[in-house]
């Protein structure tokens, strides 16, 4: 089968993957939740090539990334509930409900004022269509927080979460009060690490996470873009001590806790920060 520039041959591929009897063993096994995290992964992948502005990586993450639309699809259309046809066609429908001010309405005419108040009814007409296709669910208690989609990223979850309580005041009105709370989790962990309890280590430090996002969000740091430059960050200083103890003809592996410790102290003070838009590793 020879590469194309044409979607079909893709969505052909997908289905060969997925062939009872014939297709790959390992596509064979997989569904809508062992897909989920690489779905993830290559959004990520996405951002990050965004990120180092590689166009040409950029160009093979958005192809991973189309092929986990096409993965989905195709297993929905196995369980006859749609097809990739059909996830286009929802897209474009929905993105010609939204833009009325750019796509002719009915009578032909655009409309281009009151282009935001436009698009937060129509999201809210969307939004109230797909409640009406769900199946009836108790409505005895609906939480403020129930619009915050489950599906986010932790990190993005958590800020979504704390800027709805918010709303209703639910929040510190000071950043050191949130270090403060920190710090109460700090010794919340030190405490159940004495009691040796990892289920409620593991929750304790959860809970500091959850305060550390907070703390961002009060200083407007993205926590997920603070976190990714850290982790530069910590590339660049340990390929520092890589490269300090190769040119010694040392290894990671001969080294000890300290030497490559004191190597580290003296990396934060060499090595020179990385410029936004290239390779950090």
């Amino acid at each position: 089968m020879k590469p194309s520039r044409d979607i079909a041959r893709l969505i052909e591929i997908m289905a060969a993957l997925r062939a009872p009897g014939t297709g790959c063993p390992w596509d064979l096994v997989q569904n809508f939740e062992t897909i989920a995290p690489y779905t993830i992964e290559e959004a990520y992948e996405v951002a990050d090539a965004i990120t180092r502005g590689d166009l040409d990586d950029l160009r093979e993450e958005l192809g991973d990334l189309l092929l986990q639309v096409v993965y989905h699809a195709q297993m929905a259309e196995e369980r006859n509930a749609f097809a990739f046809g059909d996830v286009v066609e929802a897209i474009t429908k929905k993105m010609i409900r939204r833009h009325p001010h750019v796509f002719a309405d009915k009578d032909g005419n655009i409309q281009p004022a009151g282009v935001k108040s436009a698009w937060e009814r129509i999201k809210a007409e969307e939004k109230a269509e797909r409640a009406a296709r769900r199946p009836p669910e108790d409505t005895a208690h609906k939480s403020l927080l129930a619009s915050v989609k489950a599906g986010l990223p932790a990190l993005t979850r958590a800020v979504e979460l704390q800027r709805k309580a918010s709303t209703v005041g639910f929040d510190w009105n000071d950043p050191r009060a949130v270090l403060a709370k920190i710090r109460e989790e700090a010794d919340e962990i030190e405490a159940a690490l004495d009691r040796n309890d990892k289920q409620e280590i593991a929750e304790e430090t959860g809970d500091l996470m959850f305060a550390l996002v907070n703390l961002a969000r009060h200083v407007d740091a993205d926590p997920e873009t603070a976190l990714r430059a850290t982790n530069a960050k910590f590339e660049r200083r340990f390929a520092y001590i890589e490269q300090a103890l190769a040119a010694k003809g040392r290894s990671l592996e001969g080294a000890t806790l300290e030497e490559m410790d004191a190597l580290w102290n003296e990396a934060k003070s060499v090595v020179v920060p990385a410029k936004a838009g290239t390779h950090t590793a």
